[in-house]
């Protein structure tokens, strides 16, 4: 690498904004006939693509916490949020100025025991829920997917712990 490309690399890294954190619940259900669980996916407010509920840290709050408390904001549930993140996933967020901001998202997942009828952003979002392959395909981002996809993998091996036969 020559000089010039050296001091180029320097300014941009210099001018480069940090990333900012956000946090997430990943929420999830287990449908009461079947026992299949689904999550949560709602539309984001700006452009309506499928997202997880997720905001900035809250002062006075951990991540999980913050995490629960926009799954109840944005979709009106309320659960039990794991204090152990499963991933975390990253994407370039408009802010209302117009510029662009890198995110990482901190993803935890939360087992939602009720909904409620009433809750701040009722109406702003749409609302399903969906099996994780499908959630899985309708998020945009390629890191989340994978974490959707493999959180579904550790929850069905917890609800089936045996081992499986291998074939002789």
């Amino acid at each position: 690498m020559n000089i010039l490309n050296r001091i180029a690399a320097d300014v941009r890294l210099m001018f480069r904004r940090p990333v900012r954190m956000q946090c997430a619940a990943l929420c999830y259900r287990f449908k009461k006939k079947s026992a299949a669980p689904e999550m949560l996916l709602i539309t984001s407010r700006d452009t309506g693509r499928w997202v997880i509920p997720k905001g900035w840290p809250m002062e006075g709050k951990m991540c999980h916490e913050a995490a629960a408390r926009e799954a109840y904001e944005e979709a009106g549930v309320k659960g039990d949020a794991d204090p152990v993140r499963i991933g975390f996933y990253v994407y370039d967020k408009a802010m209302d100025s117009g510029l662009k901001v890198e995110c990482m998202v901190q993803v935890y997942p939360l087992v939602v025991l009720n909904m409620q009828k009433n809750f701040p952003e009722k109406g702003a979002r749409k609302i399903e829920w969906v099996s994780f392959s499908e959630a899985a395909d309708r998020v945009a981002e390629p890191m989340l997917k994978d974490i959707i996809l493999g959180f579904e993998q550790r929850l069905l091996a917890t609800m089936n712990p045996l081992p499986q036969a291998v074939a002789q």
